[in-house]
């Protein structure tokens, strides 16, 4: 068993002796690339279920055994430990959040990573939410894409006014700066389906390559040469100049307009430029190549570490001054370049070494980065994740083990998800047979065959059984009352950012269950047994056991450390609260740079110099950072006044008073306490964004008035929640 020790104690900086790949500092940018406050890199890592917080007691958690990164934040720049994902809370709204500023109903994707969405007929399609950023909603069942059945084309990043929005490259390369993506959501192409043929044209060589594969053939050729890997070129860029594969980089909806400009997508046309000596190689030497031996990009599951940050590394060395990159989750044994997903439990063997390795690729790229001269002093270092997670299973053989040095045993004991098939289960405990589909999901939204309205009978019926389902749970062996724990209909939905402009997405209504249950829905008769509708599955090398999507604290928390020129050094702190929406306008303000629409964050002025800041937000800056908070309780997934909300909502829908008067009573209550909100959060979001990137200075006065107004409708909200 590996032994890991010191584990918060070892202050490692990243100050290395390790020589880069090029064996030089790399080339400078292109001139016309300039940041403020004498930054001159921007790299921005977000992880997939990489916790702070333990998930055992005695178990150190993923940061705590990545120390030379946790440490690396702390050492020279400020933890977030109050982070917050946004709803749904997956991989995808994740990202996406985080990358864009905004909320979900503002980007297209508040249910992933897949989604359904409703035919003109009333049943429903799958959508994934995994698809470039100019393409139509990705339908899977093709080829051809799009397929024959599909009847929504509405954008797959669809904003809030029905056309694509705004790409968050788009500030970077208009100011003249190359942008490396690196497996990072929608921002490179996803799929080689609906994806080639949006980007490189329907008759494309890319294209009639993609249409070669077999349907549903996995770890192509055709996958590995143009999925997962881009880069966004400035004009005139060298990057995409020294390639004969640079594709116009088409933005039609982008505001201002977007022309004249270039990017490189696939690995077969990345990789030759920003490494010309050879393949792309880990950080360990070893030749970036998939489960089936294919050369290029791994996979999104294989981008672990030490390929992950290999690529970053690699484009940065190229000149690329822009990178952003995803790293895949640890408490998933991935086997050979993404060819299994079996679900460790905390503490387990796999998941410390798996870890450990983590943590050494961290080591190699802090140091590979410092002999770069690429460091602290010039680089704006900005690390995240797109959510948390919920543990489902049981506790180990040994519980006083810590993981590290004596392994978890989880021997003979289940662990994973309890698989519900919620219709049977509503079947058999009310004999209601409605005909509804869901997202699969531990919070599984619903629609209902007809698209009824939230206030059709047959909808509020259903909501109410849900609300009063009752099950064997087989990890306890008792009847679990209550297993949905809240429930959000379209006005309430509407209220958590999960309402888009395409009303073909948006569900019947969404239940919240407890953390342990993972829903899916077929169309069989009654259960025979309980055990039959609601099991634990055997561990297998596709089990699963960490719930995402639902609204517990384990799933809603996350964190974010910045490091680097303008940040403070204040190691970990919880004091103040953001979400994914507030690193954009951070990083931004701090660059100097603007985006070309409002973002729904505001900048963390908190762990700014106040030397770093314009002059806008230095003025009044204890007022504004007082509105800051106020206005995300206010506006936040996961901030007050949406948990209260949703209290009142789950109250509602649950209720059955003569003539729905209870229900019909807190839904209006709820929609105009929302319009309220949305009007007010309209006033401030605009505040917010004049002063961070307009120069505005906002009076005391104005901002006072913002705060008193936000409080009050965050005690109205509170006020509802205490009486529903």
């Amino acid at each position: 068993m590996l032994a890991v020790a010191g584990l918060t104690a070892i202050a490692v900086l990243g100050l290395g002796t390790v020589q880069s790949a090029t064996g030089s500092p790399p080339p400078p940018p292109g001139g016309n690339c300039h940041f403020a406050n004498g930054i001159k890199h921007v790299i921005s890592i977000q992880f997939d279920n990489t916790h702070f917080l333990r998930d055992r007691g005695n178990v150190p958690s993923d940061l705590e055994q990545m120390p030379h990164l946790l440490n690396f934040i702390r050492g020279n720049g400020t933890l977030l430990t109050n982070d917050h994902t946004v709803l749904i809370s997956h991989t995808a709204t994740g990202i996406l959040s985080t990358l864009t500023g905004v909320y979900p109903d503002r980007m297209g994707q508040p249910v992933s990573n897949s989604f359904r969405y409703f035919t003109p007929s009333g049943t429903t399609r799958t959508g994934v939410a995994f698809a470039y950023w100019t393409a139509p909603i990705y339908d899977p069942a093709g080829p051809p894409f799009p397929p024959p059945g599909q009847t929504d084309l509405s954008p797959e990043m669809i904003n809030e006014n029905g056309v694509v929005a705004p790409a968050p490259w788009v500030p970077y390369t208009r100011n003249g700066c190359d942008v490396g993506q690196v497996a990072t959501a929608n921002t490179v192409l996803e799929n080689t389906g609906i994806d080639i043929p949006s980007f490189f044209g329907p008759g494309s060589p890319e294209a009639i390559q993609a249409a070669g594969d077999s349907p549903g053939a996995s770890a192509t050729q055709t996958f590995a040469d143009y999925v997962g890997i881009g880069v966004h070129c400035a004009q005139a860029s060298a990057i995409c100049g020294a390639s004969t594969h640079a594709h116009a980089d088409l933005l039609t909806d982008e505001p201002g307009g977007y022309n004249g400009f270039n990017a490189l997508m696939g690995a077969k046309y990345v990789n030759p430029v920003i490494k010309p000596s050879g393949p792309m190689t880990d950080l360990n030497g070893n030749v970036i190549k998939d489960q089936n031996n294919h050369i290029g990009f791994p996979g999104f599951d294989g981008m672990e570490a030490t390929v992950s940050l290999s690529f970053i590394a690699q484009m940065q060395e190229a000149g690329i001054p822009v990178t952003y990159g995803y790293v895949s989750d640890a408490h998933d044994d991935h086997g050979n370049s993404g060819n299994i997903h079996f679900a460790f439990a905390p503490g387990e063997a796999g998941y410390v070494q798996q870890l450990h390795a983590y943590d050494v690729a961290f080591q190699q790229f802090f140091d590979r980065l410092a002999a770069d001269g690429i460091n602290k002093s010039n680089t704006l270092f900005l690390f995240t994740v797109d959510e948390g997670d919920h543990f489902a299973g049981s506790t180990p053989n040994n519980p006083d083990c810590d993981g590290v040095t004596v392994a978890c045993d989880y021997t003979g004991k289940p662990v994973g998800e309890i698989n519900g098939d919620l219709r049977r289960m509503i079947r058999t405990q009310y004999g209601d047979t409605t005909n509804f589909t869901v997202h699969s999901d531990d919070a599984p939204n619903v629609y209902i065959t007809g698209n009824p309205s939230q206030i059709d009978p047959v909808t509020r019926n259903l909501e109410r059984e849900m609300a009063q389902l009752h099950w064997l749970n087989p990890y306890t062996g008792a009847d679990e009352q209550h297993i949905m724990v809240a429930l959000a209909d379209k006005t309430e939905m509407k209220t958590l950012h999960m309402v888009t402009a395409d009303p073909f997405r948006t569900p019947t209504f969404t239940p919240f269950a407890d953390p342990n249950w993972f829903f899916f829905a077929t169309g069989g008769g009654n259960c025979a047994t309980q055990a039959e509708c609601a099991f634990i599955p055997a561990r297998t090398a596709q089990s699963f056991a960490w719930n995402h999507g639902d609204i517990q604290d384990e799933i809603a928390s996350t964190w974010a450390g910045y490091v680097g020129p303008g940040i403070k050094n204040l190691g970990d702190t919880n004091s103040i609260w953001t979400d994914h929406t507030d690193h954009r306008p951070t990083v931004l303000t701090l660059l100097g740079l603007r985006d070309d629409y409002q973002t729904d964050g505001r900048a963390v002025t908190e762990i700014a110099h106040e030397n770093a800041l314009p002059v806008s937000l230095r003025v009044h800056h204890p007022w504004l950072e007082r509105l800051g908070q106020s206005y995300k309780q206010l506006m936040a997934s996961f901030g007050s006044f949406s948990m209260d909300t949703l209290v009142a909502s789950t109250t509602a829908l649950s209720s059955n008073s003569a003539g729905d008067a209870t229900y019909t009573t807190i839904e209006g209550e709820i929609q105009d306490l929302t319009n309220q909100r949305n009007a007010l959060a309209a006033e401030i979001r605009a505040g917010i964004n004049d002063a961070e990137f307009n120069g505005t200075k906002l009076s005391e006065h104005q901002i006072n008035d913002w705060i008193v107004r936000s409080n009050d409708l965050l005690q109205q909200a509170h006020d509802l929640a205490a009486s529903s």
